[in-house]
């Protein structure tokens, strides 16, 4: 554990993280950051990346992201963000991009970043842009990296809580979702009057106040396609501003959260599950009623969706679905149906995934320092 320091200020702008380059060695930081899976939805944004709703998601294990950030002195004059960057070990330009403009977005508060050459190398455990949260785990483990790097060159963060939050500062201004990442177990993100603590600058963690049963929860995750989605979460993010629904929706997400922050205290599985499911649906028809409408389900989500309501009929067990903006099918459950769940998914549900495909996920840790 870091020892108590005292925290920064909630812009993080710091002009004094500047560096006396001829000192400096080169150097790296990697972490591997999860996925997460939002049970009440974010979707809708305002100001920089501010969210309309508070949302709370369950940080994944399995679904991850590595990242490795490599520094060295500057060897041109050039005072701009010098990278380069590989995903899946090969360069890839159409990231660079994006990554370099992030960058460029937060110099503010990491002024030493126009200081030193860069080299990003970043690979996913999943299938990139299918649906899952792959900008939660790649924005999350890059802001973890760049906040280590700070603590390594200034020992600015080395009190745990205040690295944690400005990560998950940070994480948030690259991707929403991602300011969740940062935590294990659950993560609330967005400002809430009945949460202590809660912010819409940054993440805060919950596992400490749920039921013993959902921190051994399972997400076993169905993937019905492997192929890029055709619309980008940040495009769908973008149509909410037009969309008839929207202020009902935001009005409905805070109904939704107050609801099931009582489930998850209690223990209460079944409205647990039954606000899961409302919560995906919900987030798809927003899609469909947006201005163009677009569909992200696929024939097989839909099959899917109907064997896991099915089953649960059948069995009584508490097995509940979500999905992520995507066509790829989360199944939710606790520990002591692993089995009988796991069975039903090969003997049923794996001839509707893509090349008989799923990920048996669970619950994590939250991201890890290799």
């Amino acid at each position: 554990m870091r020892p108590k320091t005292q925290r920064m200020s909630m812009d993080y702008k710091n002009p004094k993280l500047v560096l006396e380059t001829a000192k400096v060695q080169p150097g790296r930081s990697v972490w591997r950051s999860p996925s997460n899976l939002a049970i009440v939805k974010y979707w809708g944004k305002h100001g920089r990346q501010l969210p309309r709703n508070p949302s709370i998601s369950f940080t994944l294990d399995r679904a991850y992201t590595e990242t490795e950030v490599s520094y060295a002195p500057k060897k041109g004059a050039d005072r701009g963000i010098a990278l380069d960057f590989y995903f899946d070990g090969s360069p890839n330009e159409a990231f660079a991009k994006k990554v370099k403009a992030f960058l460029e977005s937060i110099t503010e508060i990491f002024p030493f970043l126009n200081q030193l050459d860069w080299t990003i190398r970043s690979t996913n455990s999943f299938p990139h842009s299918s649906g899952i949260a792959s900008s939660a785990s790649s924005m999350s483990a890059l802001a973890l990296c760049l906040c280590t790097i700070e603590d390594e060159l200034f020992g600015t963060l080395s009190d745990d809580d205040a690295f944690r939050q400005k990560a998950s500062f940070v994480a948030r201004l690259g991707s929403g979702s991602a300011s969740r990442s940062v935590y294990a177990g659950l993560a609330m993100w967005g400002e809430m009057g009945e949460v202590p603590g809660s912010s819409d600058l940054y993440a805060i963690p919950m596992a400490n106040q749920v039921h013993e049963v959902f921190k051994t929860y399972h997400d076993a995750i169905l993937i019905v396609s492997k192929g890029e989605k055709s619309v980008s979460s940040r495009a769908g993010h973008g149509l909410m501003e037009g969309n008839i629904y929207a202020n009902n929706r935001y009005q409905q997400a805070r109904q939704q959260m107050h609801d099931l922050l009582s489930a998850l205290r209690t223990g209460d599985e079944e409205h647990f599950g039954r606000i899961l499911e409302s919560e995906a649906l919900t987030l798809h028809a927003l899609m469909m009623a947006s201005n163009p409408p677009y569909i992200l389900m696929q024939p097989h989500t839909i099959t899917l969706i109907n064997k896991v309501q099915a089953y649960r009929k059948e069995t009584g067990h508490p097995l509940y679905f979500s999905l992520d903006a995507g066509p790829n099918l989360h199944l939710f459950f606790p520990d002591r149906i692993k089995e009988e769940v796991e069975n039903f998914i090969h003997a049923e549900l794996v001839p509707y995934c893509e090349d008989g495909r799923w990920i048996a996920d669970q619950v994590g840790k939250g991201p890890l320092q290799l």
